[in-house]
């Protein structure tokens, strides 16, 4: 055999060697999105995912503030101006408002910080209450309230990253019928 021929044959078997990579992935491609990705959306940077019921229904992103009215308040504490997005706007983006009672408990994270705010949904739509999103002067989001528990600096939830809502009351016990 030549050197001519083996270079031949080699170079076959690299393209056909690609061929089949390239097969493959189309095929995959066609199939769709994985079982696990069907439900969870896709996250982007600076997103925050938003669970129903321990289930994602979606990832609240920087830009869905464009479409929210800004609302502020003057801070007692400090007598500051807290500007940002109510935290009830961001929720109806992606809850319908006939599925949050006035019980529903909803759960604003920050896994840097180590720390969460726990609201009603009842504390959460009244307007009254302030609770809303600012941003901070790193640009990621802060929960400030004029309630008690989170009207001061100390309190706010800052770098938030996860929004939780619980329709659903958790059984105390479980009852035998």
């Amino acid at each position: 055999m030549t050197q001519k021929k083996r270079i031949l044959i080699g170079i076959g078997i690299v393209i056909i060697m690609v061929i089949v990579v390239l097969g493959v992935d189309w095929l995959r491609r066609q199939a769709g999105p994985s079982p696990a990705t069907v439900d969870e959306a896709t996250l982007v940077p600076g997103s925050i995912p938003i669970y129903l019921d321990a289930k994602q229904i979606g990832a609240f992103r920087p830009e869905d503030l464009e479409r929210l009215d800004k609302a502020s308040f003057t801070d007692a504490a400090e007598g500051k101006e807290q500007n940002g997005w109510l935290l009830r706007d961001v929720l109806l983006l992606y809850v319908e408002a006939q599925k949050l009672n006035p019980d529903s408990r909803i759960t604003v994270g920050s896994s840097s910080r180590g720390k969460s705010a726990q609201l009603t949904w009842a504390e959460v739509d009244d307007s009254s209450n302030w609770v809303m999103f600012d941003l901070t002067n790193r640009g990621t989001l802060k929960l400030v309230s004029v309630l008690e528990r989170l009207s001061t600096r100390d309190q706010w939830l800052q770098d938030a990253d996860r929004i939780e809502v619980e329709t659903e009351p958790h059984p105390t016990g479980a009852e035998t019928p």
